[in-house]
């Protein structure tokens, strides 16, 4: 016969391993710099909200066409975008997109070659890969 003491048992022992799994699964989060980004200096860690575009004003508007410096998470591609609201061209030299990784924005990928992209992001989106 199932007893109520061993429901409740069995019920904070799933609400246990939910917490703790829900633990390992920390939100994602980019690093944008508006110095080094080792040793970090003027650095803030940003929660990447799936294809949100996040502007760089408020709390984040010190980094307003201010970031030197990027890391982008294992497994996500982000966009920054010269003008706020995310707008751009894939096709201009306005937006660059980058992969998981540590990036100086003085040399990113580029539409050609290598493109210095510093101290021109006013927004980003992430997606994942």
């Amino acid at each position: 016969m199932f007893s109520t003491k061993s429901f409740f048992a069995a019920f904070v022992a799933f609400v246990g391993a939910q917490v703790v799994s829900g633990a390992a699964l920390a939100p994602a989060t980019i690093t944008a710099c508006s110095g080094t980004i080792n040793p970090p200096n003027g650095c803030v860690d940003i929660p990447v909200v799936s294809d949100d575009c996040t502007d760089f004003t408020g709390g984040l508007s010190f980094l307003n066409k201010e970031i030197s410096n990027v890391e982008v998470p294992a497994g996500f591609v982000c966009s920054f975008y010269e003008e706020f609201g995310c707008l751009g061209s894939q096709n201009a030299h306005n937006v660059v997109v980058l992969t998981g990784g540590t990036w100086n924005m003085e040399s990113v990928p580029g539409i050609a070659s290598t493109q210095d992209f510093n101290d021109m992001a006013s927004s980003f989106t992430c997606s994942p890969v």
